[in-house]
């Protein structure tokens, strides 16, 4: 069996590790405690593994916190700072990230169209920059389950909100998927394998043992 030629990676409308960036916003621990759309443990285990991905693939991450200087909020929770530890945080005041200047110039400067976007919660501090992203010409992919709100509601109305501008909904395990693509990209498949299991549990320990069988 032969996978066809190689797509280009920048051109390609699906993720590819050439043409997205990684955004991640506000997994601070106030955020992370009021999250009641999900599991918050399953949360962390998402955006963790959402992060790792990030990292293992080599997209560009802009990663954003709020009011950590002004000492009003603390820094985003261990897991997150453990799996972005070489990655600097941009610290701001607005609830938008998208209007603070050195956010929006980070996320120029990484040269992606393509933003795969993550934050807490989903009805403020991810709906408005991705709705300004998107008013840019930028296209938008949210990790709905790696994303939460302080309630169901809250949170499935900001994702329908998002979807109506044009932002496109994907999974965590789709997200991996997708930056892998074939097994025959053999570099990134032991990390590939290490994301299924840090995020699946059970399930992803079977999934890597069929894979070795």
């Amino acid at each position: 069996m032969t996978s066809e030629a190689k797509r280009d990676p920048v051109q390609d409308h699906l993720l590819t590790p050439q043409n997205a960036a990684f955004v991640i916003i506000d997994y601070q621990p106030v955020q992370v405690n009021s999250i009641a759309s999900m599991d918050r443990q399953l949360l962390v285990n998402n955006i963790v593994g959402a992060c790792k991905a990030a990292v293992a693939y080599g997209l560009p991450i802009v990663h954003s916190t709020v009011n950590v200087k002004t000492g009003l909020n603390r820094p985003p929770v261990p897991q997150i700072r453990e799996a972005l530890a070489n990655v600097p945080t941009i610290d701001r005041t607005s609830i938008n990230s998208w209007e603070d200047v050195e956010f929006r110039q980070a996320v120029e400067k990484t040269g992606r169209r393509k933003l795969i976007m993550a934050a807490l919660w989903t009805e403020a501090c991810l709906t408005f920059p991705a709705l300004d992203a998107l008013k840019a010409g930028y296209e938008v992919f949210i990790v709905v389950d790696a994303v939460g709100g302080t309630s169901l509601a809250a949170h499935e109305a900001a994702l329908r909100r998002i979807e109506q501008a044009g932002g496109v909904l994907i999974s965590v395990a789709q997200l991996f998927c997708e930056l892998q693509r074939d097994w025959a990209r053999k570099e990134t498949v032991p990390a590939f394998i290490d994301l299924f299991i840090g995020t699946g549990g059970t399930a992803g320990l079977q999934f890597a043992n069929d894979r070795h069988e």
